[in-house]
């Protein structure tokens, strides 16, 4: 698994930010989910109209957080 971090701001604040983190399967490869990435944030978008993501990154989810 990857944790896939978007940083989003509401379209009606936006200095109202905040990190969302969206785990999926990219074979284990950071690279991989560079790759894979834009298509997930495009689904993750249009169904959260009212934020805007200004920035994103991938990741290990870290060790504690449950999958």
């Amino acid at each position: 698994m990857v944790d896939l971090v978007l940083t989003v701001c509401l379209l009606a604040n936006p200095s109202d930010c905040r990190n969302e983190h969206l785990l999926f399967e990219s074979r284990g490869s950071l690279f991989q989910c560079m790759i894979l990435a834009p298509t997930e944030i495009a689904k993750w978008s249009g169904q959260h109209p009212a934020v805007k993501i200004v920035r994103w990154k991938c990741a290990f989810p870290d060790k504690g957080r449950k999958v």
